[in-house]
């Protein structure tokens, strides 16, 4: 069964070594990344949310909304880091389609 993971996920011709080991012994299942995904994605949505709310709170207003809409934001992006996994999600977010965009997503942040 060890033989045909390895063929079916690219890695038939090298051995396991610690750091394959590590990687396969940390991944999570389907069901926990759906999980996390939902959980992060929903505090991103009321942190951004509760940014917006607090854009109106005299004096300290425009700090407060800035920390939590950013903190939505990164919460929000992270999100599809469950889903893909960290490694695959930046390699698609730099794809020359998308640099321009994403460059200006972080530097808005």
């Amino acid at each position: 069964m060890d033989k045909l993971k390895r063929v079916l996920s690219g890695r038939d011709t090298e051995e396991p070594g610690g750091l394959a080991e590590v990687i396969d012994a940390t991944s999570l299942g389907w069901g926990t990344r759906v999980k996390g995904f939902i959980a992060c994605f929903v505090i991103g949505c009321l942190c951004s949310f509760l940014g917006t709310c607090l854009l109106w709170v005299p004096k300290k207003g425009l700090t407060l909304f800035a920390v939590f809409y950013t903190l939505g934001n990164i919460a929000s992006i992270g999100s599809t880091c469950f889903l893909m996994g960290p490694m695959k999600q930046l390699k698609r977010m730099f794809e020359p389609t998308r640099l321009i965009a994403t460059i200006v997503m972080l530097v808005s942040i």
